[in-house]
């Protein structure tokens, strides 16, 4: 493993100014200071300001609550083009947004441009719902009548976002929220707010009135505030399995649809007939792209017997070359987790997993003093892979727990069924990985792996806005994100028994 250049050595640059957006206005906020920190430079703040405040989050819902039947009743093709031009307003500012975002959440500059081109896709794809059918029409088995299947918004809806796609994953929430005519209280992490204004300043640019997306930043307590507000009609997240799991309990208690993605432990399982190196720089770029910091990241990878040393031998080989450092230097494959204190997290549970029995295959250990290397210290990780003993799996935290950093847990399978069982392993089910060239295994895999999402020899990570992304078991609550599968969430249908008067 290589390391990029001192960091030390580059120069700071001035924090942008944060700012809410309620009404259609931006104004400080009344509550602490909030502070974004380059996590590779925690010297440098990003970004600064002061957080909302409860009575912020309830002018925020009074304005959406206004804007709702005007833009309800704005035809789709008009809340469309407002997304479309909205989406051209991104791209013009990747470059200098995806740098911002690189500064702020870690990743590298790549990714961060590449996350910014992506939240444009989203939100000029949702742009076009337009020309998309609508409704649906049936046959009545009466004369003279037809039976119409519409769809209407849910109203307004709260919308909280995590940390690690600051700007992606609240565009494939916001989009089709405003495309099928809801108004939107958005509250982001509030390690990354800066992302989440500069997606609401392109909205603003494009056009979007007054109250129908509001933007507040600060505690948890703001996402307590939010689902508990009489005016809120739905609430979608994405975020951890224990807040996801309170909110959606306090929305159930009132009745609200909520949309909720918790997370994963996504399983890549590599057969004895897979084409190795594809699986190995398939595996590599799920595991420890965006620091492992993905929903859908390969956080777990089970081996078939035959091929579990020379697979190994062959990522061990790719990790040597694998740059930990600097983000926004070009030479860098992986930059920090989001925060020291994520870390040390990460760090903690390594330390773990190895009393547990874990063995070390490549890395570093957690503390420099145990021999590891200087980029094991504050917000870097080394990416790490820990082969545990069949006997020690079942409480091993790294196979169990999602540690959401770059830290990669390796199982051998004795044969493929013995690989599925190993798979399904975990009370998560968001996505995994089949690398094989067999047909009938790949079969065998759309039956046996309970996932929202497979691959079949590609990475466990990705998603494509047009069709849907979410997980089973305790990964996701309510209907899927993305795609047609959005309107499952966004609005409700009523069926309109459509009959004439008498004709003449």
């Amino acid at each position: 493993m290589e390391t990029t250049t001192d960091l030390a050595q580059a120069p700071l640059r001035e924090p942008a100014g944060l700012q809410i957006y309620v009404n259609g206005e931006w104004s400080e906020g009344r509550g602490a200071t909030l502070v974004s920190a380059n996590p590779a430079r925690p010297g440098e703040i990003v970004a600064h300001g002061a957080e909302a405040v409860a009575s912020d989050v309830r002018a925020a819902m009074a304005a959406a609550r206004s804007a709702a039947p005007g833009w309800a009743r704005t035809p789709m093709h008009e809340r469309g083009a407002v997304l479309v031009r909205a989406a051209e307003y991104l791209e013009s500012n990747s470059e200098a947004w995806g740098l911002e975002l690189a500064r702020e959440e870690g990743k590298t500059l790549a990714e961060g441009i590449g996350e910014v081109a992506r939240a444009a896709q989203i939100l000029r794809y949702y742009g076009n719902e337009g020309d998309r059918p609508a409704g649906e029409v049936f046959s009545s088995p009466r004369r003279g009548e037809r039976i119409l299947v519409t769809r209407r918004p849910l109203g307004v809806v709260g919308v909280i976002t995590p940390f690690n796609f600051p700007i992606a994953i609240p565009a494939w929430k916001i989009a089709p929220a405003l495309i099928y005519g809801n108004t939107v209280v958005f509250k982001p992490a509030s390690l990354v707010p800066l992302l989440a204004m500069r997606l609401v300043q392109a909205l603003e640019a494009a056009g979007l009135p007054a109250g129908v997306l509001n933007l507040v930043f600060g505690s948890g307590e703001l996402g307590n505030e939010l689902v508990e507000h009489p005016d809120l009609d739905g609430l979608t997240f994405t975020g951890s399995t224990g807040v996801g799991r309170t909110l959606s309990g306090k929305a159930a208690l009132r009745g609200l649809p909520v949309q909720a993605e918790m997370g994963g432990k996504n399983a890549s399982i590599v057969l004895a007939d897979a084409d190795l190196e594809l699986a190995v720089g398939q595996v590599l770029f799920g595991a420890f792209r965006s620091s492992g910091q993905k929903c859908t990241a390969t956080s777990r990878l089970i081996l078939q017997e035959e091929i579990a040393d020379e697979f190994l031998e062959r990522l061990q080989s790719r990790l040597q070359e694998w740059v930990v450092g600097d983000p926004v230097d070009p030479a860098t494959h992986m930059g920090p987790v989001v925060s020291a204190a994520a870390a040390d997290e990460i760090r903690a549970a390594i330390r773990t997993a190895l009393d547990q029995g874990a063995k070390l295959v490549c890395g570093s250990t957690p503390d420099p003093a145990d021999g590891g290397i200087s980029l094991a210290t504050g917000s870097f990780l080394t990416p790490s892979v820990l082969e545990i003993p069949a006997g020690d799996a079942a409480e091993n935290i790294v196979w169990r727990e999602e540690l959401f950093g770059p830290v990669l847990a390796v199982r051998r399978a004795a044969n493929v069924q013995d690989a599925f069982d190993l798979a399904n392993e975990s009370e998560f089910g968001l996505s995994a990985a089949v690398f094989t060239q067999d047909a009938t295994r790949i079969l065998d895999a759309l039956d046996e792996l309970d996932v929202g999402i497979l691959h079949i020899n590609s990475e466990s990570a990705g998603a494509d806005p047009h069709v849907p992304f979410g997980g089973t078991k305790k990964s996701g609550y309510g209907p899927k994100e993305q795609g047609s599968a959005a309107r499952e969430f966004f609005t409700h249908t009523t069926t309109v028994y459509l009959r004439g008067g008498s004709s003449a």
